[in-house]
């Protein structure tokens, strides 16, 4: 099964984008996938903001980045973009740093105005990374998402059901993408004549 890196690009240690990020996690995990979840905000920050791909959490970083088969990229929105946070990783990673995977593009937002940040800020930046297929966004408005005790997150039964539909849509689309890859791997069977 394909490898998926979930990448946080919220800067606080607890926030409704890093919990969506985390439902979509679990279900890719349910699926079989090895999830592996970078939360940007751990990275040192002088080393991220200096581009320093030596420093060794960066460059570890940028290591887990390339190994994946794919990418879920979850960013609160902040004044109609993804956050600064977010795009200091991006722009640390080498200029083609997504091709040949697939992208989950999430985002969370108090306005609905702000889900164009998706497809007019993230996205274009996401393809300018080369990535082989880049999935459906999904955004997550704060009406839909309910704060529990000590600051947990819970969505909304309808929001929860669409994210896992996104989810699986992305999940579907990167299996089919794999098993093509299979498919076009196998080796080619050398006919020998009998003669």
């Amino acid at each position: 099964m394909p490898t998926i890196l979930a990448v946080s690009g919220s800067p606080s240690p607890v926030s409704s984008t890093h919990h969506v990020l985390t439902l979509a996690a679990e279900r890719l995990a349910a699926r079989g996938h090895r999830v592996d979840t970078l939360a940007v905000r751990s990275l040192p920050p002088a080393p991220l903001l200096a581009a320093d791909t030596a420093h060794p959490e960066i460059a570890a970083a940028l290591d887990r980045f390339a190994e994946a088969d794919a990418v879920v990229v979850a960013t609160p929105v902040y004044k109609a973009g993804c956050s600064g946070l977010l795009k200091s990783f991006l722009d640390v990673l080498p200029q083609f740093a997504l091709e040949g995977k697939v992208v989950l593009p999430l985002a969370t937002g108090g306005s609905l105005a702000h889900v164009l940040a998706l497809d007019y800020g993230l996205r274009p930046v996401l393809m300018s990374m080369k990535p082989r297929a880049v999935a459906e966004s999904f955004f997550v408005h704060a009406g839909g998402i309910r704060k529990g005790a000590g600051g947990a997150a819970f969505l909304e039964p309808t929001v929860s059901s669409l994210l896992d539909e996104a989810t699986d849509r992305f999940a579907g689309l990167l299996e089919s993408l794999s098993e093509r890859d299979a498919a076009h791997t196998l080796p080619h069977r050398r006919l020998v004549s009998a003669a």
